[in-house]
């Protein structure tokens, strides 16, 4: 007997979309730049600063992460500012927060 069985159903045609945000996801310098954002709208520079990733690795993964539409952009004179466009990634981004990053995490 099974218990605590997880019944789901499984669209199998979306796999493709899924493993292609996990590989996004899955480079450290893109994950502190969404980590930086979770928190919301943040100028070229803050990212820099804020996510410890300097140029020109950040604008490399700024645009990949754009032309992934997990974000978008704001001009603002001659500032760039970066934000989520997609709500699932940034529920995901919560998600391993607080898996993760929540003080006194308990692993056990």
């Amino acid at each position: 007997m099974k218990t605590n069985e997880l019944k789901m159903k499984i669209d199998l045609s979306k796999v493709d979309l899924v493993t292609d945000c996990l590989k996004v996801l899955s480079n450290p310098d893109r994950l502190k730049i969404l980590c930086v954002l979770i928190d919301g709208e943040l100028n070229v520079q803050q990212i820099e600063k804020t996510a410890q990733v300097y140029q020109p690795t950040l604008s490399q993964q700024l645009t990949i992460l754009r032309k992934s539409k997990m974000v978008s952009t704001r001009r603002e004179g001659k500032q760039i500012f970066y934000q989520f466009s997609d709500m699932r990634i940034l529920q995901i981004m919560q998600t391993l927060y607080g898996l993760y990053c929540m003080e006194n995490m308990n692993l056990d």
